[in-house]
């Protein structure tokens, strides 16, 4: 079927399932080139008229029901001899594998999945269709936890006109009563195969458990199921009585509607219920539970309709819950019940027994779905089985199926096969790995001639961002990853990065800094720094006073910074010796400022400047003159005070003089 177009349009790829009556492949939409499932009818069923008609209405009864829990159907044709169905490609694996796989699950997961196919059905049963194949192989199980239902090849509208010959098709061990039976059925059929889905979700195993198909559809009409505590006692109480109501053996005592059933689910999930009255008796808490064999028939089959009142004796009428007062009563109907029901499982037998010596063909057994298996998951099945034996185990590469995975198996899941038939696998070797090339060297090209010379060799070309490079031209290949040089696969995505230029970026303000600090951020942000000395008035001396560039500019460029060496000096007139006032005189025509003090000097003449505070200073800056006022009295045995404050301010000088007296 590899490489096939289905309808001008549909790819037929990997082989992923196989069913009763049909393969489902993955493939690709041509159109809309996105990936689809595809289910193609096998060969002996298609030329079927009354096989190819349940096909078709599989497809429309899908393609009618809009919901999240529910696989979407785009399309159906027929090709050459091959029916066909597209829909949605699914990512997971269904609810039986995981269960295989991990076991029980708990109380709370199995109330969220039940809650979800209870939602599904009660849009198909809005529209009239019963599915009438609900089990753990039709719902998938997704990535994100959620499900769908699939599969509705079985599913028939209320007011359809098909017939199945005096058969009912299904799964024996999910079947409800009525359907064995081949009697009218309604959403209350779907009902119960949901509460055996749940209670094997819950349990790790079915409740019925048999032989062959007839054995186990004998048990769905005569059997009450081990209650799931007795099997797994982590099962939820109230999670139980909802299970064993859907499992009701009269269709009127189970919940009427799935919609009735997803709210009691959410209500069991929000922690706002208890438990759910059930009508029927069931066995008593701790039974002695047998051991079950793994599961054979899994798959859609034919069953013969069974009339139970040939065969077997009908069984014990329902009990109705009785009140509190009538407890004695209630556990002598329940004890009535119990023999009832072993009388009926030791009929059964017996009937089993005789069916099986008179029908050697009853020896044979479906063969199971080993595919999405691991490889060692799927030997141990095999080996405890006890019925099948292992055969080949050839290894091939797929673009699909996980490394290790069962990808194909021979004999195909659902094939009736006699004890000791060897089961040979195909266990996928991953993605196949491509030849290498030599990458190419794009720097300096162009997007059209990097995409050229990539394409050359069997690689893809993606322009990533661009970059800053001030050697390769804007719009040129600067980077490209892997590098040249290097090695890839044929096939594999090469990204190349163009150029724009140099990078211009914002220059950092560092007026008011040290120089050393100034220089250490320039360098940093990528700028070489040239470094220039000059006079500030307001900036002192070792700081920035300005710089040049500023605002932005390419990276590499020299930012000169001017670090100042304190105000600009002028030379201060040597006035030490002039007078008083020809020392002013000097000073202020050079544009200084004066401050004058006094002290007495035996050796300069009163009157005249001793000393000066500065020989240079900034332009304008004041200049403190000393002025001697003679000998000191003292010395001469005079008496005389002296004021040392006494101050002229001026417009250009402060004078202080000492005064004398007696």
């Amino acid at each position: 079927m590899a490489e096939r177009v289905l309808g001008g349009r549909y790819t037929v790829q990997d082989r992923i399932g196989t069913g009763g009556m049909a393969i489902v492949y993955r493939g690709l939409d041509e159109v809309l080139g996105r990936t689809v499932a595809i289910k193609t009818m096998l060969p002996q069923y298609a030329a079927d008229p009354s096989f190819a008609a349940r096909f078709k209405q599989e497809a429309q009864a899908a393609a009618a029901l809009q919901s999240p829990y529910i696989v979407s159907v785009y399309d159906w044709g027929k090709d050459g001899d091959t029916y066909y169905i597209v829909m949605e490609y699914l990512r997971g694996t269904d609810l039986k594998s995981g269960i295989r796989k991990h076991g029980a699950l708990d109380s709370k997961k199995v109330a969220q999945i039940g809650s979800q196919i209870a939602q599904a059905l009660s849009v198909a049963h809005r529209h009239d269709i019963i599915h009438r194949d609900i089990k753990p192989q039709n719902i998938m199980v997704q990535p994100d936890g959620n499900i769908k239902v699939m599969d509705f090849g079985i599913a028939r509208a209320k007011n359809s006109h098909l017939t199945t010959d005096n058969s009912v098709l299904g799964t024996a061990h999910y079947v409800s009563p009525e359907q064995t039976q081949g009697k009218e059925l309604g959403p209350t059929t779907d009902i119960y195969s949901l509460g055996i889905v749940m209670y094997e979700a819950a349990t790790g195993r079915v409740p019925f458990d048999g032989d062959d198909a007839i054995s186990v559809a004998l048990k769905q009409v005569n059997e009450q199921p081990v209650p799931p505590t007795a099997v797994n006692p982590a099962v939820d109480s109230a999670l139980e009585s909802i299970i064993l109501k859907c499992m009701q053996k009269d269709p009127k005592d189970r919940f009427q509607t799935a919609d009735e059933l997803y709210h009691v689910l959410r209500d069991y999930l929000a922690g706002r219920l208890a438990a759910v009255n059930n009508a029927t008796e069931v066995l008593p808490a701790n039974p002695v539970v047998p051991a079950i064999a793994p599961i054979a028939a899994s798959s859609t089959q034919s069953l013969p309709r069974i009339d139970t009142a040939e065969h077997i004796k009908p069984q014990t009428a329902t009990q109705k819950a009785q009140q509190e007062a009538d407890a004695a009563m209630k556990k002598h109907k329940r004890r009535v019940v119990l023999f009832s029901i072993l009388g009926v499982i030791a009929l059964i037998a017996a009937i089993v027994g005789i069916y099986t010596l008179v029908n050697p063909s009853n020896q044979k057994r479906e063969v199971p779905n080993y595919l999405s298996m691991t490889e060692a998951d799927a030997l141990k099945a095999i080996d405890e089985s006890e019925f099948f034996k292992k055969g080949s185990v050839k290894e091939q590469y797929s673009s699909t199926v996980e490394k290790g995975v069962v990808m194909d198996q021979d004999p195909d899941s659902g094939r009736m096969v006699a004890k000791g038939t060897k089961i040979n696998l195909v266990i996928s070797k991953g993605k196949e790995p491509a030849a290498t090339v030599k990458v190419p060297d794009l720097t300096g090209m162009s997007p059209s001639q990097a995409d050229k010379a990539l394409a050359k060799v069997g690689l893809v070309g993606q322009a990533g961002d661009s970059v800053y490079d001030e050697n390769v031209s804007v719009g040129m290949v600067a980077k490209q990853s892997p590098v040249g040089g290097s090695e890839a696969k044929a096939g594999d995505t090469i990204t190349y990065q163009l150029s724009k230029g140099k990078e211009s970026v914002d220059v950092p303000s560092v007026v008011g800094q040290d120089a050393d600090s100034a220089t250490s951020a320039l360098k940093g942000a990528g700028f070489e720094v040239n470094v220039s000395y000059g006079n500030s008035d307001t900036v002192q001396k070792g700081y920035v006073y300005d710089q040049s560039p500023t605002g932005s500019a390419d990276k590499g460029t020299t930012v000169t910074i001017y670090v100042s060496n304190g105000p600009k000096t002028v030379s201060v007139p040597n006035v030490v010796g002039s007078t008083a006032d020809d020392a002013k005189g000097a000073l202020e025509a050079e544009g200084f400022k004066y401050n004058l003090t006094y002290q007495y000097s035996s050796s300069v003449a009163q009157g005249t400047v001793v000393s000066q505070s500065a020989t240079s200073a900034k332009s304008g800056a004041t200049i403190t003159l000393v002025i001697s006022n003679g000998p000191d009295p003292t010395t001469s045995g005079a008496n005389t005070n002296t004021d040392s404050t006494t101050t002229n301010n001026g417009a250009t000088g402060t004078t202080t003089k000492p005064t004398g007296g007696q």
